[in-house]
């Protein structure tokens, strides 16, 4: 089956302005570590943004991180809480946007188990993220059975909060159409429309890369900043990031492409027209990278600090932190034990 043209499954970022009904947006994050830099710039900002206007859920994909993390459980047990503080830190309100941990709403895996019927795995090894990540981990052909469809998995997730709109990098548009493959056929089979069709929400800034200069910002990489750095752990991070390998001498003319300090600088830095004036300095010759990063770890530290303060005084109260997200996980699994209700009733299981 070929892919439909990218019109029908991108959105445009909505505006607080375009809102009106009751819009469903479902994102998340899989809790294998705490957040970064590249996680607040593809997504935690625009959440916080997004929860004034819109019916958000913020799932923490505990159990689907379980399919490439089995031997080490506990890892994803313990950074449950960690993501938590990473979302309240940076302005996420669980009172306007719905924070649930995945694992604790037996629904979504049993929606799970009715789409797996609706999907072949030819269908599931071809799609072209999935495929992508069995080759980053090296499964070949060992590969978790769970790991391979979480496609499905995905769909329920998706489907179950009737989201219409999800969040996910340029990577991510071919499961975002795998989703709405198994939303039309069970809507056939249904012969009516249970569940919602939806559309990828592409940030305007890409993934960021690691401050290597690797083309991603990966926790198992080790090239990340974290949202919660100290200002010890920024400034060596600083020192490290990658520049222009050919900009030897500060006289010498500098690249801009692939120069992660830059690239940090536009996502980052409030004052734009300085930078502007900056870019043009490196390119003609005469700026130092020194210099660059000395403006970089300024920018950072500033953006990181209150984020760092609130995240330590949340981290204070570990019984909030399990409070809130018990409360919305209950929400979240209202709604999806109503869809689950829809789905078993449209498929002739509802038998008392």
């Amino acid at each position: 089956m070929s892919l439909p043209d990218q019109s029908q499954v991108i959105a445009t970022a909505p505006s607080a302005t375009a809102a009106k009904g009751p819009t469903v947006i479902l994102t998340g994050d899989r809790p294998t570590g705490p957040l970064h830099l590249g996680h607040f710039v593809g997504s935690l900002r625009n959440r916080v943004a997004y929860q004034h206007d819109y019916k958000q859920f913020i799932m923490l994909a505990d159990a689907q991180a379980l399919t490439d993390n089995m031997d080490d459980t506990n890892k994803v047990h313990r950074n449950v809480v960690e993501v938590a503080l990473d979302y309240l830190a940076v302005g996420i309100d669980p009172a306007k946007s719905t924070i649930l941990i995945q694992s604790q709403i037996p629904e979504l895996a049993e929606l799970t188990f009715y789409y797996l019927n609706m999907v072949t795995v030819a269908r599931l090894e071809r799609n072209p993220t999935v495929k992508t990540e069995i080759a980053l981990r090296g499964f070949e052909r060992d590969i978790p059975a769970g790991f391979l469809t979480y496609p499905a998995s995905q769909a329920a997730d998706i489907s179950a909060f009737k989201a219409s709109l999800v969040p996910v990098g340029e990577d991510q548009i071919p499961m975002i159409e795998q989703t709405n493959e198994i939303v039309r056929r069970f809507n056939r089979i249904a012969n009516k429309d249970i569940l919602v069709e939806c559309k990828a929400l592409v940030p305007e800034i890409g993934r960021l890369p690691g401050t290597d200069g690797k083309a991603k910002m990966s926790k198992s990489l080790g090239n990340t900043i974290n949202l919660g750095a100290t200002a010890v752990e920024i400034t060596a991070a600083v020192k490290k990031v990658y520049t222009d390998p050919l900009h030897l001498r500060v006289e010498d003319p500098g690249h801009l492409e692939g120069n992660v300090a830059f690239i940090y600088l536009d996502a980052f830095d409030p004052e734009k027209d300085k930078l502007e004036e900056m870019k043009a300095h490196y390119v003609r010759g005469g700026l130092g990278d020194s210099i660059v990063k000395k403006r970089l770890e300024v920018v950072l530290q500033e953006m990181l600090a209150p984020i760092r303060a609130r995240r330590e005084e949340l981290a204070k109260d570990h019984g909030y932190i399990m409070q809130m997200l018990k409360e919305g996980t209950m929400r979240a699994r209202e709604v999806a034990a109503q869809t689950a209700d829809e789905v078993k009733a449209a498929l002739g299981l509802r038998y008392f």
